[in-house]
């Protein structure tokens, strides 16, 4: 019996797809997908928040941010929520400051055409305080001082009519811009001279530090152009007890500190300064344990108490007088004396509000951050805000 052969049926063949070939159908299909949605959303608008009305607890944080100096900032705070609020650009060596009218905010600040070379521009940038929205610029000489942030660096006439710019290449000078005309007007010659100090009680002249550890008066006409100058008796020595730079006004008196810990005044109310006896903070006790002033903006005024906060450490050395606070003092200027002493929480930088209930306001480096304190409870912590800024050295408020 014959059997036939039968070849057994081939099975269909399957497509096997690799996931790269399915990459491109996936693409597709999401792509119209997301075209078909996007037909259906409404364009979107963009829009500018509306700050709170400023009130004294609003906080301005200068940045110079080490890392990328072509690009300073300024932070602008609610100290009482902690609440971020908005930044402005201040560019490479950037000072601010806010008129008296506490209306407009100054930023005076160098660019390079091709960000850190290239043509260099010196301007004055004008922003409203209330939106910080960008007004107008004013071009100055480029000789503005690329400094860290000090007060003093820029200054207001006390009419608000002229703003004051120190300028270095690196002899010293002073830019006069004429804020009403919107323009440069003049440059005051200071040589050996540094700092700027307006009062109320002439708008038509202000005062410079001098290395000698005296005073120049630069007195201006009403077209903002230097007239005279005029050098003062010695205020202090440098070689034995330099000052600080910063300085606090209380009416026209301005306060400074020693790096040895002496409170210094001078009563610019007249055409030639007035010195007072200087004193010290610090006892034999206080100094055995190398207790010394230091910081950047290290001590503040509250005027109505009369009350003196300052940043203070001990063992104290060559150098050491930027460093930030151990303890916070509370020194009484009638009784030239201390009547209490606080942690100091890193303080580098201090403010203080000038209101029935004040609240001293100091910046932490170590967590880049701003502390509030309260005096009426020996500057108990009341809140803080952490990572702020970058490298922040001045810090004030809107009042």
């Amino acid at each position: 019996m014959n059997h036939a052969s039968r070849t057994p049926p081939r099975a269909p063949r399957r497509t096997r797809y690799k996931p790269w070939c399915l990459a491109p159908l996936l693409l597709a299909a999401t792509l119209g997908a997301g075209s078909a949605q996007a037909e259906d959303l409404p364009p979107e608008t963009l829009t500018v928040a509306k700050l709170p009305p400023a009130d004294a607890d609003r906080l301005y944080i200068s940045d110079v941010a080490m890392r990328h100096m072509v690009d300073g900032r300024l932070h602008v705070i609610d100290g009482r929520q902690m609440k971020y609020l908005g930044l402005l650009p201040t560019g490479f060596g950037g000072q601010s400051l806010l008129s008296p009218d506490k209306r407009t905010l100054y930023v005076v600040s160098t660019y390079y055409t091709r960000l850190a070379r290239g043509e260099r521009s010196d301007v004055v940038s004008l922003y409203d305080a209330d939106t910080l929205a960008f007004r107008s610029e004013i071009v100055i000489p480029p000789r503005h001082a690329q400094s860290l942030n000090y007060r003093g660096i820029i200054a207001a006439s006390a009419d608000g009519r002229f703003l004051y710019v120190q300028n270095a290449t690196p002899a010293t000078s002073v830019s006069i811009v004429d804020l009403a005309a919107g323009k440069f007007v003049g440059e005051a010659q200071t040589p050996g001279c540094w700092g700027i100090f307006a009062t109320e009680a002439s708008s038509r002249r202000f005062r410079t530090l001098c290395s000698d550890g005296g005073m120049l008066t630069v007195t201006l006409d009403d077209a903002g152009q230097p007239t005279g100058q005029k050098r003062s008796a010695r205020m202090f020595d440098p070689n034995t007890d330099p000052v600080y730079l910063h300085a606090e006004r209380m009416g026209n008196t301005l306060y400074f500190l020693s790096f040895n810990g002496n409170v210094y005044t001078a009563d610019l109310s007249g055409e030639t300064p007035v010195f007072g006896q200087p004193w010290p903070i610090v006892s034999a006790a206080d100094t055995k344990g190398g207790w010394k002033p230091g910081g950047y903006q290290l001590f503040t005024l509250y005027a109505p108490a009369q009350r003196l906060y300052v940043g203070m450490h001990p063992n104290s050395r060559e150098g050491s007088h930027k460093a930030p606070a151990t303890e916070i003092w509370t020194i009484d200027l009638a009784q030239h004396k201390r009547i209490a002493r606080a942690p100091g929480q890193n303080a580098l930088a201090m403010t203080v509000t000038q209101g029935e209930r004040p609240t001293l306001y100091v910046l932490d480096p170590a967590t880049s951050g701003v502390v509030a304190l309260d005096p009426a409870r020996n500057l108990k912590p009341v809140a803080r805000m952490d990572n702020i800024s970058e490298n922040a050295v001045q810090l004030e408020a809107h009042q």
